[in-house]
């Protein structure tokens, strides 16, 4: 065979395997799986071994030997094992999705695990794989944690907490007056939604007492949410405080596991202040981050339980406002705290001693900081992933703690997300790209490749005809640079005139233009398919670019980020292939608000629109975002009203789809009857699709059904 033959040949195969390929439709979405997902690294104290979780079953990785190996063939056993609930049919309890309980954890010297399982506690040990169960309860242990001695574990009981001796099985009470209101250990709805804290307990390093958050919710504003579902109607009230309403009264205690008695921290008043954040420096301190109610302020208090002293160890102010982090770490021995601060306008790194001084910047640039892998104390090294090659991107990288010898340890365009060992000696990097499904490797310190851990999962890519996606960028009027991403639609004729549908999230804290593995077969994929141009900007106000860049929506939402994607359509229709008559919209969320307002305050912009669960009316939304941005409704009425869409119904021209859950219990469902209602009283038509889950976002079928409504809705709205 000559190599001409060959050559031919090889594309005529090629082109083959191409038209195999099968074009997304609703029906990929129905059928599509999530793939071989990459293997969850909950690593071992010894720093190199990980357990993780694989077709139910529970295994153990060696990456000194580069070998795995079982430790219990069935998790479900355990699962059967569990004495059932009591009280199956108890009201619903909005536990915020972000509240993260400990599955599986780790004994101390790495010899055994705690599993929770069906509500009830068991230990694995690793070498004989065997398993015992430690409670045999019709109530859950919720948020169980082993002691830093590995001899007791600590849980929490409806609204008190607990410990149990792991070796005779005796359990102590070491809360009582735990309540309806009065929480102990156990955190409110908005704390994990807005802080990202996900518990409110914590075991001090000797073993010997637990610091643990109090919540009195009795003044936080009580929402009607109702199971209509059910016949009769259910009530089921969920605590939800509103912006301008009380947060709850949270206080710092700690619990002597002896004594069971509780000392209270004096930390001033506290009342219109959130405790953010929890931890521990040594066994007679433990630190608290106490921030103003509009979270401008944050002072990093030292709280002694045995004198109840309370120092001020340093603070810091924005004329903004503050990002909470959980990038902090703690050296007790060294009385060190590697610590994240946007004082630059950037998130960067610093090194603080235990009374505040300032020991020195560690990372620096027109960059920021997305993650502190790591901290190895003694070598005085940071690994960190940060957007110093692009705001698209995230890399890794090891500094000293001067601030020198930074090193690039990723290579690859695209997202680097690390988890690290608790010794620093290995990591795992689950690395994707827009056109590159995720794969996982392993690695030592120094950036080596040790193993392929999993292959990337090219099913996707190579049965569907993906569209690709093109990242761009533009400048507005005042020179900002704007990052965007466009998908053309199948049979691209540059001569044509297509439909567009902007994409939209755009609030603060979320960034949607990144060069990440999106999974492929998405409902972009089936619009560009049917003809439609897909494309997205991060406006002014997102996040991934830095406090200042997000701070431009400070005291008003819905104005600079409307301009900025105003601006993107018209750089979108500048490019000769979009028809400016038959540009849509749609988004979730913040991104449902975007669509909504955009419509409102830009009315020829958009000929239709999705808007899915926005808040119509920033009176109704949650005390700690609102007032993070936007400052109390008492203080700034104007910039409340001004960005709330409900004051706007009037200015209506497009069509428009309204999505919401009925029991959505973070943006209520009272923010789409009010919107609503002041659309039939201006004389507006719009359509509704209501759903009935308890959450935020839509899933199963119901999901389908809403995929189809949206693709039929702008079929008819923005076609030929």
């Amino acid at each position: 065979m000559t190599l001409r033959h060959s050559f031919l040949l090889s594309l005529t195969l090629a082109s083959t395997l191409l038209a195999q390929k099968k074009p997304i439709t609703l029906e990929t979405l129905k059928q599509r799986s999530l793939g071989d997902t990459p293997l969850g690294t909950l690593w071992a104290p010894d720093g190199y071994h990980f357990a993780y979780t694989k077709n139910g079953a529970l295994h153990l990785y060696d990456c000194r030997a580069k070998s795995t190996r079982l430790i219990f063939p069935k998790i479900s056993d355990l699962t059967a094992l569990a004495v059932k609930d009591s009280n199956p049919d108890a009201a619903f309890a909005w536990q915020n999705r972000r509240v993260s309980e400990q599955r599986i954890q780790w004994a101390p010297d790495s010899s055994a695990l705690l599993l929770s399982e069906g509500g009830d506690l068991f230990w694995v040990t690793v070498e004989k794989s065997q398993a015992k169960q430690l409670t045999k309860t019709e109530v859950t242990e919720a948020d169980p944690k082993l002691s830093p001695d590995g001899k007791k574990i600590s849980y929490r009981i409806h609204n008190d907490l607990y410990v149990q001796d792991i070796a005779s099985g005796k359990v102590t009470r070491l809360t009582r007056d735990g309540s309806e209101t009065l929480l102990n250990a156990k955190l409110d709805w908005v704390y994990p939604e807005e802080l990202d804290l996900s518990t409110a307990y914590w075991w001090s390093p000797d073993s010997a007492r637990l610091a643990y958050l109090q919540f009195d919710v009795s003044k936080e504003m009580i929402y009607p949410q109702v199971d209509l579902l059910k016949t009769p109607a259910v009530p089921e009230p969920e605590r939800y405080p509103q912006a301008g309403t009380p947060n709850a009264d949270v206080r710092l205690g700690v619990v002597d596991l002896e004594t069971t008695k509780t000392r209270w921290m004096d930390l001033g008043e506290t009342r219109d202040y959130l405790l953010a954040r929890v931890a521990w420096l040594n066994p007679s301190e433990v630190s608290v981050q106490r921030m103003s109610r509009v979270q401008d302020k944050v002072e990093f208090f030292a709280a002694n339980w045995e004198t109840r002293q309370i120092r001020k160890v340093f603070g810091e102010s924005d004329p903004y406002w503050i990002n909470v982090h959980s990038l902090t770490k703690i050296d007790s021995a060294r009385k060190q705290i590697v610590w994240a601060s946007e004082r630059s306008g950037t998130r960067h790194l610093y090194l603080l001693g235990f009374d505040g001084k300032d020991l020195g910047q560690i990372t620096k640039g027109d960059w920021e900081v997305n993650d502190v892998a790591a901290v190895n104390f003694d070598k005085k090294l940071v690994y960190y992933t940060s957007t110093e090659v692009s705001p698209l991107e995230r890399h890794l990288y090891v500094i000293g703690f001067d601030g020198k010898n930074k090193r690039k340890l990723t290579t690859e365009s695209g997202t680097h997300s690390i988890s690290m060992s608790p010794t620093a000696e290995f990591y795992t990097d689950n690395y994707s790209a827009i056109d590159s499904p995720t794969r996982q490797t392993l690695h030592n310190s120094d950036g080596q490749q040790l193993e392929q851990l999993k292959a990337a999962d090219r099913r996707a890519l190579d049965e569907n005809d993906i569209l690709p996606t093109k990242f761009t960028s533009f400048k507005v009027k005042d020179g900002a640079t704007l990052y965007a991403r466009l998908i053309k639609p199948k049979g691209f004729d540059p001569s044509k005139k297509y439909p567009a549908i902007v994409m939209v999230y755009g609030g603060p804290h979320t960034q949607t233009i990144r060069n990440v593995w999106n999974g492929g077969t998405n409902l972009d994929q089936v619009l560009a398919h049917k003809g439609f141009v897909i494309w997205q900007v991060d406006n002014r106000g997102s996040g991934g670019r830095g406090h200042l860049w997000e701070s431009k929506l400070y005291r008003k939402f819905g104005e600079i980020e409307v301009q900025d994607q105003k601006a993107g359509v018209e750089h979108l229709v500048s490019l000769g292939f979009v028809d400016p008559a038959r540009i849509g919209m749609s988004g979730w969320s913040y991104g449902g608000y975007m669509t909504l307002n955009t419509m409102l305050s830009e009315p020829k912009l958009i000929k239709a629109g999705i808007s899915g669960a926005p808040v119509t009316n920033w009176l109704l939304y949650d005390t700690i975002y609102t007032e993070r941005y936007l400052g109390t409704p008492q203080e700034n009425e104007k910039g409340y009203r001004d960005s709330s869409p409900v004051h706007k119904a009037k200015n209506l021209e497009g069509k428009l789809m309204l999505v919401h859950n009925i029991g959505d219990d973070n943006v209520l469902f009272q923010n789409m009857l009010q919107m609503t209602d002041a659309l039939q009283k201006a004389g507006k038509h719009f359509e509704l699709q209501i759903y009935p889950q308890k959450s935020h976002g839509i899933s199963g079928p119901a999901r389908f059904h809403l995929n189809e409504e949206m693709v039929h809705f702008f079929e008819r709205h923005l076609g030929q």
